[in-house]
């Protein structure tokens, strides 16, 4: 479809994720952290009371925004993005808002479960799979611009229906086989909307600021550039984030973990888990990045001679990457020990500086300016939490004996 077509994908699907975000509520991780801190005590009545209070909220609110986004279309393409043509995609992209936000929270319940396979799926692979068996499909019939926007519209759909029936199915077959721990039938525990929402709330800002840094660019070379350069831009982000599929990986795994040891109060298996999934992600990363330093304009070049561009682009971004893999899940430790607060904070700075950087350089530079801002914000918001992981736990997440 080439680089313009790429670039107005790129700007819908900023409209969605940060819809969806706003439609979340920061539920996905409370929920994360409930469902992994409870189901290891065999609190599954509190569970079930839970996830149902925070499905309604988070129903409630993404059918606002997304009629919001709907109606409020034709403003957004042409006031904020200055391309009055976009209005029609962003009025396909809303239908969407609502049921990947509940994709979203099905798959973080998932991971909750240990149901790790399930959750990798449905969260890293699933989505992306069905919408380019659609969209390959297609293109025997039909080659119009909006045709890559609705597949991925219809995969979510499909996606969010796969997601419901592995939730219920690996949840109630965990309430059968451990009714003796949990009477899932008699038992009636609660917990209140305050309370949930004083959980969500920290991480939705948390999601929020980290959703802006990591869209900001795309944002902002969208206003300011064509959706060419655009297209350009996203197709080498999205390379450089190759490199985080060692991370991704072992977060799966690892965030749940932590909310486990830190209920039990495991500190050396806290520390353990911390250190070996560092060293796991970091060794796993590494030959990626290198090929992607060493042979940039031949895969960049798999995609159409006009996204060569993008050399120094992937290059600047597979160094943030880099740094990412260093200090490893440092994040998730925080936000599955209680100080999702003290995260957001460091995450609200990344973003302030990000936005900054973009604005002081994607004028000048272009598409090369905003890799750079990307890449010094996103060394912030690892590395300052790295440090913060040794002041309240008392080590490093590298191993350095």
């Amino acid at each position: 479809y080439g680089a313009k077509v790429m670039g107005i994908f790129a700007l819908s699907l900023t409209v969605l994720q940060v819809s969806s975000v706003i439609g979340r509520l920061g539920m996905d991780t409370a929920l994360l952290r409930f469902v992994s801190e409870y189901s290891s005590q065999g609190k599954w009545s509190l569970i079930k009371e839970i996830s149902k209070k925070a499905l309604k909220i988070v129903i409630y609110i993404s059918i606002f925004v997304s009629i919001i986004v709907f109606y409020y279309s034709p403003f957004i393409a042409q006031h904020v993005f200055h391309k009055s043509y976009l209005s029609t995609y962003f009025k396909i992209i809303s239908i969407g808002i609502v049921p990947i936000a509940l994709y979203f929270i099905n798959s973080e319940r998932l991971r909750g479960l240990k149901r790790i396979k399930e959750y990798s799926f449905i969260k890293n692979m699933g989505l992306n799979l069905f919408a380019s068996i659609l969209l390959f499909v297609s293109f025997f019939f039909v080659k119009k611009i909006y045709v890559p926007i609705v597949v991925y519209v219809i995969s979510i759909f499909i996606m969010l229906a796969f997601s419901v029936f592995l939730w219920n199915k690996n949840f109630n077959q965990k309430v059968i086989n451990n009714k003796n721990v949990d009477d899932y039938k008699s038992k009636i525990k609660t917990m209140s909307y305050k309370n949930i929402l004083s959980v969500s709330i920290p991480m939705f800002l948390t999601s929020s600021l980290a959703l802006i840094m990591g869209w900001t660019d795309i944002f902002m070379l969208g206003m300011l550039k064509s959706t060419t350069e655009v297209g350009i831009y996203r197709v080498a982000f999205r390379v450089a984030a190759m490199t985080s599929i060692a991370l991704l990986s072992v977060n799966a795994i690892a965030a749940p973990k932590f909310a486990e040891f830190w209920a039990k109060d495991d500190m050396k298996g806290f520390k353990k888990m911390a250190q070996q999934s560092t060293k796991l992600i970091f060794w796993a990363s590494l030959p990626i990045i290198l090929v992607l330093w060493l042979f940039p304009s031949s895969i960049l070049g798999i995609f159409g001679n006009e996204f060569k561009k993008g050399v120094l682009v992937l290059i600047i971004l597979t160094f943030g990457q880099l740094i990412n893999a260093i200090v490893g899940s440092v994040g998730y430790i925080l936000q599955m020990t209680g100080k999702e607060k003290i995260l957001q904070y460091v995450v609200f700075i990344g973003v302030i500086v990000n936005i900054g950087l973009n604005i002081v350089l994607i004028p000048k530079y272009g598409i090369n300016g905003a890799a750079f801002a990307s890449m010094f914000s996103l060394a912030i918001i690892n590395i300052v939490p790295f440090f913060l992981v040794k002041k309240y736990y008392g080590f490093y997440t590298i191993n350095f004996k």
